[in-house]
This record gives C-alpha cells, sequence and structure tokens, in this order.
C-alpha cells in the first residue's frame, strides 16, 4: 500500500523560501508520476508541479520560474523548492501519486490514487 507523508511546511516571509518534502513508501511502480497539489480554503485542489519516473517535469504557470520539483529516487523523496514565495501562495500542499505518465499539471486531483496529508505554507507579508 502506498502511503505518502509531507514535511516541510510553515510560515515564511513574502520573498522567502521552504522546501517540502514527501516521503514515499511502496511505491514500486515501473512508470509512476508524482505530483505537488495545493488547496486554498474553499476551493479545488489545484497542480501545482509534476515529475515523472524519468524526471520529466510540468509546473503550472503560477510557479513556474520560483518552484522546482525534484525527486531523490534513492529514498523515494519528492521535493518542492519553493522560492519568491507570495502571500498567494499559502494553501495546504498535497504530495500525490500514481501509476503511468502525468497528466497536464492543471488536471483535477481525482486524476490521482494516493495522497498525503498536507502540510500547510503561510506567506505573511
Amino acid at each position: 500500500q502506498v502511503r505518502l507523508e509531507e514535511f516541510g511546511g510553515g510560515s515564511v516571509q513574502v520573498g522567502g523560501s521552504l522546501r517540502l518534502s514527501c516521503a514515499a513508501s511502496s511505491l514500486t511502480y515501473p512508470v509512476y508520476c508524482m505530483a505537488w497539489y495545493r488547496q486554498f480554503p474553499g476551493q479545488e485542489r489545484e497542480g501545482v508541479a509534476t515529475i515523472d519516473s524519468d524526471d520529466r517535469t510540468n509546473y503550472a504557470d503560477s510557479v513556474k520560474g520560483r518552484f522546482t520539483i525534484s525527486q531523490y529516487k534513492v529514498n523515494s523523496i519528492l521535493y518542492l523548492q519553493m522560492d519568491s514565495l507570495r502571500p498567494d501562495d499559502t494553501a495546504m500542499y498535497y504530495c500525490a501519486a500514481d501509476s503511468g505518465r502525468c497528466p497536464d499539471v492543471s488536471a483535477r486531483s481525482f486524476q490521482y490514487v494516493h495522497w498525503g496529508k498536507g502540510t500547510q505554507v503561510t506567506v505573511s507579508s
């Protein structure tokens, strides 16, 4: 059973940086996609970035040039480096995973089977 657990959320000032981590256990698909989503209060989760088993990445336009998704396959850890943070980045951030190639980064969250419980990121001015 795949389990995902996020780490690294917290509070930061505008322009600051945070790095989120997601520890994945039992992710044994030969081809897989991992993603970061975020959710604003009262809204659906939205895709932030994706990475597949071949390290191909995609980003939402709102985070391009500021966020970097990466993975350390040996330890099955997914990262999201977030730089130049803005107040509108404040959200709950979730790690997601599924077998197969990544859908478009804007794909609705139901396209992923496995989810972590999320970690809060708060950016204050």
